[in-house]
């Protein structure tokens, strides 16, 4: 079986033959080594150094030299908003004293799906809807690997030839 041994990260992505594509929720994106297929069919071994954050937009790099795109998939989240700067960071605060993997942005927080969490939101003042999106939480001080900002847009995969799949 063909393995990637290595990873290509998006902002150094600017050619290669990508070959097939991997859908994968937060979790299957924190790997290190195991069996994967893409959707065009491809299997092959993730079989890296250490574990690492796979993020949406690399690219894992085959010992042949072809490319499997990463696409983070949708998952069920809570968009939590407040009415203002000031409760929104209270809001974060609660949320992280309780060390679950969260996604800021400018004017959200998105987490996993949790009613008591939801719940808990909205007792404080907040919002807090059900929406499916990827989701792509703070890698946090002691993750290691890769993290980014993600206020950029990650609609330019379609750049990109894809197999079909």
């Amino acid at each position: 079986m063909i393995r990637a041994t290595r990873i290509l990260r998006r902002d150094g992505l600017s050619g290669g033959e990508i070959v097939d594509r991997v859908v994968l929720d937060h979790g299957d994106r924190h790997r290190r080594r195991v069996a994967m297929r893409g959707l065009g069919g491809l299997g092959f071994l993730l079989d890296l150094p250490e574990s690492t954050i796979l993020d949406d937009g690399d690219a894992l790099i085959l010992e042949d030299g072809r490319l499997v795109w990463i696409e983070a998939a949708p998952e069920r989240l809570l968009e939590i908003r407040a009415p203002n700067d000031h409760a929104l960071k209270r809001l974060i605060w609660h949320i992280g004293n309780r060390h679950i993997p969260a996604e800021i942005g400018a004017d959200a927080v998105w987490i996993a799906y949790d009613h008591v969490l939801a719940e808990m939101v909205r007792g404080l003042g907040g919002s807090a809807e059900a929406v499916e999106r990827p989701f792509r939480p703070e890698g946090g001080a002691y993750s290691g690997g890769h993290a980014h900002g993600h206020d950029h847009p990650h609609d330019d995969r379609h750049h990109h030839h894809h197999a079909d799949g």
